[in-house]
């Protein structure tokens, strides 16, 4: 069996705006550097053996600042793991996603939960297969993390209204060659901070 958790990167610029940023890659601010320093302080209570993310920079970043407080080397690049894609809608706020698409309208580009799950599971496996025995992390996007508990659960999680937060970390296991939600949404670092879009 392998550990697995995987966290959300921390906030950025976008995230407080509530602008749509898919695969756009948007660094961490100020704040999602912190809620970085604090998830990794929280995560280094436990003991770790490797660490793994998304090569987005917000994730990627995320990683290394958590990669040096819990005492582990660079985080290895999961290219599946990047966000879901948006299509016409990246960039966009809330509301101007609501002007320009009405509910149930066909996006272009935009990427369904099957092909997230189709490109998601195959790295995340392969990372945790290599580790098996071991516990490992992996930083990577909301989309990504509420896509595959949505799976994994068969639509039962996260629940309606349900945010995945910034720097949140959400713990599964690897046994053979299936993974199994452990716990969700177990911790959350700064759950004042309202802003969640992916």
């Amino acid at each position: 069996m392998t550990s697995l958790t995987l966290v959300r990167h921390g906030q950025t610029d976008w995230n407080l705006q509530r602008r749509i940023q898919g695969q756009t890659d948007i660094p961490l601010n100020d704040t999602g550097r912190r809620q970085a320093r604090q998830a990794g302080d929280l995560l280094a209570e436990r003991q770790w053996d490797a660490i793994a993310a998304s090569p987005l920079s917000r994730a990627y970043e995320t990683a290394s600042i958590i990669s040096a407080r819990i005492g582990l080397l660079d985080p290895h690049p999961l290219p599946g793991l990047v966000e879901r894609h948006h299509g016409a809608m990246e960039g966009m706020t809330s509301d101007e996603r609501r002007e320009a698409f009405a509910a149930g309208a066909e996006v272009p580009g935009l990427e369904t939960d099957a092909m997230i799950i189709d490109r998601v599971l195959p790295d995340l496996s392969a990372f945790a297969a290599r580790h098996e025995g071991e516990s490992v992390l992996v930083v990577t996007h909301g989309g990504v993390i509420g896509s595959l508990v949505k799976h994994l659960s068969g639509g039962e999680l996260p629940a309606a209204g349900q945010l995945i937060a910034n720097g949140s970390f959400h713990d599964f296991s690897l046994v053979d060659g299936a993974l199994e939600i452990v716990a969700f949404n177990g911790t959350a670092v700064d759950e004042d901070l309202v802003p969640q879009d992916a």
